[in-house]
């Protein structure tokens, strides 16, 4: 079984940092890919940023420069710096496996419990 556990969400000033991390265990993690995708209240599931096998990243437009995800296979662990942050910040991130994107939006295989980042003045 998966299982997912996220960590170091808060409440933060617009233009803070915060660091986001992710427990994995269950599976062999080295081989996945890992995801962060995040969910603002009465919106769907938003596609934020995803590290490969091989170590290649990607983000969505709307936080590429401010944010970096990065894993320590040694720790199972996946993270996520977020830096400059934006009140559009705001959503529970959840740390996940298997995402896709289609027409209808974000799917993904497997999520954690959700951290909740507030960013506000």
């Amino acid at each position: 079984e998966v299982l997912l556990v996220e960590s170091g969400g808060g409440w933060v000033q617009p233009g803070g940092s915060l660091r986001l991390s992710c427990a994995a265990s269950g599976f062999t993690y080295k081989p996945y890919g890992m995801s962060w995708v995040r969910q603002a209240p009465g919106k769907g599931l938003e596609w934020v940023s995803s590290i490969r096998r091989g170590g290649d990243t990607y983000y969505a437009d709307s936080v590429a420069g401010r944010f970096t995800i990065s894993r320590d296979n040694t720790k199972n662990s996946l993270y996520l710096q977020m830096n400059s942050l934006k009140t559009e910040d705001s959503a529970v991130y959840y740390c996940a496996t298997g995402c896709i994107r289609d027409d209808s939006g974000t799917h993904c295989d497997s999520r954690g419990q959700g951290t909740q980042v507030t960013v506000s003045s």
